[in-house]
């Protein structure tokens, strides 16, 4: 699964060693590096069943990447993404995120997402896409830092179906 756009792709990934690049990106940018996560922290947010990694490539280097939970109650949810620093206010997070939401709506009417209070950048971005302020989570990554619970939705889980499907 590949989308070319900006001269950007995105695919899909299961290789160790994109998933080791992806850590290097996490743990060294922010909100990585405020929260104290270090590569080892941060490479253990792959591990895990029902996660869909795409890496975001330029060229042959990933600049960005995306795991999304595909499966739960809270299925659609962007556990993680990330823009390398260098490439951050080029569309990049745009791309990523629209990306999302078309994976996403195929099997799910609602897309999550966390983001730390002091991350003003991407609350910004989030916003502008059209994410909404669900609730807060006190002390869930790190005690004494607060996360912001997100969603975006079509309407409710009970009686969805892909917009994009054929009838």
């Amino acid at each position: 699964m590949s989308l070319h756009n900006n001269a950007a792709a995105i695919e899909l990934t299961s290789s160790p060693d994109d998933f080791a690049i992806c850590a290097m990106l996490m743990s060294v940018t922010d909100p990585w590096i405020t929260l104290g996560m270090d590569y080892a922290q941060c490479l253990k947010a792959f591990d895990g069943p029902f996660k869909e990694v795409f890496v975001l490539k330029k060229e042959a280097e990933i600049i960005g990447f995306v795991i999304i939970q595909t499966s739960g109650t809270f299925k659609g949810y962007i556990q993680t993404i990330a823009i390398n620093e260098t490439c951050r206010g080029a569309g990049y997070g745009t791309q990523l995120l629209q990306f999302c939401e078309n994976r996403i709506l195929q099997y799910s009417p609602n897309i999550f997402i966390c983001v730390s209070t002091f991350n003003h950048g991407a609350i910004s971005l989030y916003t502008k896409f059209g994410f909404e302020l669900v609730g807060e989570l006190k002390d869930f990554v790190k005690k004494g830092f607060t996360e912001l619970l997100l969603r975006k939705t079509v309407g409710p889980m009970i009686g969805y179906k892909d917009p994009s499907a054929k009838l």
